[in-house]
């Protein structure tokens, strides 16, 4: 399966080496010199936002905890619709090569800058340890390769491409990795439908709860756990012969494998087993408020997209406003067409793979069907080719990424020379590997939808006050912003290492985008209005609105 990725490697990088010779200026490596046409713009943008979360977090997400989390599909690609309307043309007109750039530019603050540059910075971690992850995962649950292999792999590709080439490289492999993601996620899901047959496309549409085994089943966990054993249940445990377990709870090491013998119940994991009504019901439901919980996750994921470093640096490669906006138009439709397929892979693996619920291996669904369904060559062939597409997600995704943080720490931290600006994605990069090595048992719908939440509630405030409202102050912004980041990065960071509490108080602080983005709105709100804007603010506002002139027009 390692041979899968090689072509993805070997094109990624190559595209790399034939952006060296455009390679002048420090706009040539952060913006590709504002020349990159809509439909390549969008294709590139399309390609580097459907990331691990999108390729294989969403149907594994559908696996674990139900059909609602097709709501993230809605959220991801209705961002796109707000960015639209809202950012995408003034964004470009501003000139400003990165989102520190737009800050400083529109408030006149250095010190705003360096914020917003540390701003990427948390995003960008939060969103890069996710993909380097799930490639070890993937690569290891498909090869057997130990999971450092494939975190490696992923970092050594996007640093070296990214120093070759800078932005007009990972345009054009971005625009080339989202035709072949598009192709090896639509033609493996429509082979799937087809080859399962109608039994288990009926039980995928109306599923049965997994209660019981069918068969003996291994059952390999990613992650420590506890199991609530509900009635006296055969198993048979590492190193032991089969023997049978009372009712009761049971802690399990990440790493063992059970076997559960035919017919035994299956134990209880968190949220209930795929099939389950609460799993059937169309809302998410993490703590016992599904409503609140829905529309925690759509704040985050809408608005989050507004605030993405690494999508928003992509309308400044545009050629012009007009550009900007062509641009976003067409990724909704391109976003749209691949979200259609994500709950293919869920609900076939509800009935198909059920077991990954218990075993938290959700996350590679979508390359464990095949297999499932043929074991033969025509299976392999398919695992292989899925494997590619994750691959190819993960450096697309890392890609921009990579970039922004790059340009966060070189251009709006530490100005320098294009030559050190080249030579820090392989810096950052070496640092998301560090992060990424001991976080093989994170989970990466997590870290995701947290850096969604940061951007949600740190630059969303910052772009939509900064370009629709005249009177917003930079020591408003300023405050916004750090309320915003404490706010949302500071409770995740309790829930991710203290543990959410149960019902309401868990959702607030697994999901804070509900609260914390409108936080952020009223103190930057509230605060701009005790002091007064810059005096350019209106011809500011000017420039982000008046469209510009036709070339040779007066």
């Amino acid at each position: 399966m390692i041979l899968a990725i090689v072509p993805v490697l070997l094109i990624t990088l190559l595209i790399g080496a034939r952006g060296v010779a455009a390679m002048r200026t420090t706009s040539d490596f952060l913006v590709a010199s504002r020349r990159i046409s809509p439909a390549v713009n969008a294709a590139a943008v399309s390609g580097e936002y459907l990331s691990a979360a999108s390729f294989l977090g969403i149907a594994g997400l559908v696996l674990k905890d139900g059909v609602g989390s097709l709501w993230y599909a809605v959220g991801f690609a209705a961002g796109y619709v707000a960015m639209l309307a809202l950012v995408a043309a003034p964004m470009r007109r501003t000139g400003a090569l990165t989102v520190p750039d737009f800050a400083e530019a529109r408030l006149g603050s250095p010190g705003l800058r360096k914020l917003s540059a540390v701003v990427v910075l948390v995003i960008g971690y939060l969103y890069l340890v996710p993909q380097f992850t799930a490639a070890g995962q993937v690569l290891g649950a498909v090869s057997g390769s130990p999971y450092w292999v494939g975190v490696v792999i992923a970092g050594a590709a996007v640093s070296v491409t990214l120093a070759l080439g800078g932005m007009r490289a990972a345009t054009y492999v971005q625009a080339f990795q989202f035709v072949l993601k598009l192709v090896l996620f639509i033609v493996p899901a429509v082979w799937l439908v087809l080859h399962v047959g109608p039994d288990t496309r009926r039980d995928a549409l109306t599923p049965v709860e997994f209660s019981r085994f069918e068969a003996d089943t291994p059952v390999q966990f990613q992650l420590d756990l506890d199991l609530t054993i509900t009635e006296p249940t055969r198993v048979t445990l590492p190193g032991h012969p089969e023997r049978e377990l009372a009712p009761g709870e049971y802690p399990v090491e990440a790493g063992q494998t059970w076997v559960f013998g035919a017919g035994s119940a299956v134990p209880h994991v968190g949220a209930g087993p795929p099939g389950g009504a609460d799993w059937s019901r169309p809302l998410l439901d993490p703590g016992g408020y599904p409503v609140l919980a829905t529309w925690s996750v759509l704040v985050a994921t809408v608005l989050g997209t507004m605030g993405l470093p690494h999508i928003l640096i992509r309308f400044h490669t545009s050629p012009d406003g007009r550009g900007a906006r062509r641009t976003a138009a067409i990724t909704v439709g391109m976003l749209g067409v691949f979200y259609l397929f994500p709950a293919v892979y869920g609900l076939l693996g509800a009935a198909l793979l059920p077991e990954l619920y218990l075993s938290g291996a959700t996350d590679t669904v979508v390359v464990a069907l095949p297999a499932r369904v043929d074991s033969g060559p025509v299976g392999t062939t398919f695992t292989a080719l899925l494997t590619a597409g994750a691959f190819a997600a993960f450096l697309a995704t890392s890609l921009g990424l990579l970039l922004a943080v790059s340009g966060a720490l070189s251009h709006d931290l530490v100005p320098s020379t294009l030559r050190r600006l080249r030579f820090t994605p392989l810096v950052a990069a070496l640092g998301v590997v560090l992060l990424a090595l001991p976080a093989g048992r994170v989970d990466v719908g997590v870290l995701v939808t947290s850096a969604f939440a940061v951007a949600a509630s740190t630059f969303c405030p910052l772009l939509v006050l900064g370009i629709w409202w005249r009177r917003l102050t930079a020591q408003g912004a300023v405050v916004g912003m750090v309320t915003g980041l404490l706010a949302s990065a500071g409770v995740i960071g309790v829930d991710l290492f203290l543990g959410a509490p149960p019902g309401l108080a868990g959702i607030l602080l697994g999901q804070p985008a509900l609260w914390s983005v409108p936080l952020a709105f009223a103190t930057m709100v509230l605060v701009s209005l005790r002091g007064r804007p810059p005096a350019w603010a209106a011809a500011a506002m000017l420039r982000l609105h008046l469209d510009e002139s036709e070339p040779g027009r007066r």
